[in-house]
């Protein structure tokens, strides 16, 4: 496999954020302050940790970091009016609620307190929605992510087979339903999926969001096929067996440095769209 076959995921990530800078500056001129607040519940390290990455890069390009750290001993109704209170800020123009929250808090009715115009993490079953039927404004990240670097490589979904591993809501579902909006076939599968191999050598495109390290062979995979690996497991190991897939597909996303960055600049980049609304 050659160079030019490795999805880069930081410089697509960088390519965003040249953009995103330019942005955040005219918004600043007409007066607005980009702002995405974070909000964390409990001191679990390594959600502390992604909160930390997500408000750096946010500072990087001139969006406004504003963190919310709530005790673990929160309940379900203080996170919900944290939210709510956000929601009527008209200086916050992102929402982001850090998965996992402690097991007393009802995460659901957290994520779809959040409103939809500031639902820039794509986790409200009403941006889910709109995601699917094509129409919505702000995607879950990581599906933008995967998305986005086909575009910056040319790689068209339309005719193809994808096949997703992967049936999350925040990933494995909206990724399906974004590549059959791009015209793809689309099959998705699971860890229970029977006879997963079969399926996954049928395809054109790989998409990895099962969540289990080297859960996908790279025997499984067709010659010349696009895999996209969204894991990211202990160890700094994906979901695909990385050097083997390397072996047959025209194009893989490495672990680390491929989805991953990109999916934190189109956090940043839904944030500087909703800015952008206010506007209008």
């Amino acid at each position: 496999m050659n160079e030019k076959a490795i999805l880069d995921g930081k410089a697509v990530a960088n390519r965003i954020k040249d953009k995103l800078k330019t942005r955040v500056e005219i918004l600043k001129e007409s007066g607005v302050m980009p702002s995405l607040a974070t909000i964390l519940v409990g001191d679990d390290p390594s959600s502390e940790t992604y909160v930390r990455m997500k408000g750096n890069a946010c500072e990087r390009v001139g969006i406004i970091s504003t963190k919310i750290h709530l005790p673990e001993d929160t309940t379900t109704e203080q996170l919900v009016q944290a939210i709510t209170d956000l929601n009527e800020d008209d200086s916050i123009h992102g929402i982001l609620l850090q998965h996992p929250v402690p097991p007393q808090i009802d995460e659901r009715l957290a994520f779809e307190t959040i409103a939809i115009e500031k639902d820039v993490d794509g986790v409200t079953s009403a941006g889910y929605g709109q995601t699917a039927l094509g129409f919505g404004t702000y995607p879950s990240c990581t599906p933008a992510a995967i998305m986005k670097i086909m575009e910056d490589y040319n790689i068209k979904a339309e005719g193809k087979h994808a096949v997703v591993i992967g049936r999350s809501p925040i990933l494995g579902k909206p990724v399906s339903a974004l590549l059959l909006n791009e015209n793809a076939t689309v099959t998705t599968c699971h860890s229970r999926t029977t006879n997963l191999a079969s399926h996954v050598r049928q395809a054109d495109i790989v998409v990895a969001a099962v969540g289990r390290p080297e859960f996908i062979k790279g025997e499984w995979i067709k010659e010349g096929a696009v895999v996209l690996d969204a894991g990211y497991n202990k160890g700094n190991v994906g979901d695909v067996e990385y050097e083997e897939a390397a072996e047959k597909a025209s194009y893989i996303t490495p672990v680390p440095g491929g989805v991953g960055p990109v999916t934190i600049a189109m956090l940043l980049n839904h944030t500087v769209d909703a800015a952008e609304k206010t506007l209008n």
